[in-house]
């Protein structure tokens, strides 16, 4: 695991694979939120369409970011750009709200989204984020997936991500970490993918 990073800048090491792979299109980030990530794409000199089901998420967001496109909406609904002609999606700590089959059927939708060989950068919680909900007992619940302040939640170990991803994406990397971006340190796993044919 690697150690924590004081800041969170996670993007950063990243972007110019990102900048590469959207070569000219917009990137379509899935649960925004204030616009922290939107802020970083943005600099980079990308255009970032980025959805969040909070209202006043996304109003922050568009005060922090305002070249960028935001529509409030659930990630499960329609996306907002042509399927097949995205670069790149980011989804860092979005995907994490569903049962297993509408988890693998957000998957599939993002992979449809994406043109071949496009890049998704996503970020998920690990079996190890005890501070902010993962549970060591053995009454976790079926796949890691339970509430956390009467919200659902699912975390993630090695196995699930091999599976939610085992068709039609190439792994670049995955990586387990520990970050510091909100008052106790935060694991997740950071996986990078490009999108197959089947």
């Amino acid at each position: 695991m690697t150690a924590p990073s004081p800041t969170d800048p996670w993007l950063e090491r990243w972007l110019p694979m990102v900048v590469a792979h959207a070569d000219g299109t917009a990137i379509l980030e899935l649960g925004c939120g204030s616009g922290r990530d939107t802020l970083t794409l943005a600099a980079a000199g990308l255009h970032v369409v980025g959805i969040d089901l909070s209202a006043e998420a996304i109003e922050e967001a568009r005060a922090r970011v305002p070249a960028a496109e935001f529509h409030c909406r659930d990630i499960r609904e329609p996306f907002p750009l042509t399927a097949g002609t995205v670069g790149v999606v980011v989804a860092s700590l979005s995907l994490h709200y569903f049962d297993w089959p509408e988890t693998m059927a957000l998957v599939e939708r993002i992979r449809r989204q994406l043109r071949p060989g496009g890049l998704l950068l996503c970020r998920l919680n690990s079996t190890r984020d005890f501070h902010h909900g993962a549970r060591r007992d053995l009454e976790a619940g079926a796949d890691d997936f339970y509430l956390v302040d009467g919200f659902p939640k699912r975390f993630f170990d090695r196995a699930a991500i091999d599976r939610l991803f085992a068709s039609s994406w190439r792994v670049l990397s995955v990586d387990e970490q520990v970050v510091e971006r909100y008052q106790q340190p935060k694991a997740l796993w950071e996986v990078i993918l490009e999108r197959q044919e089947p």
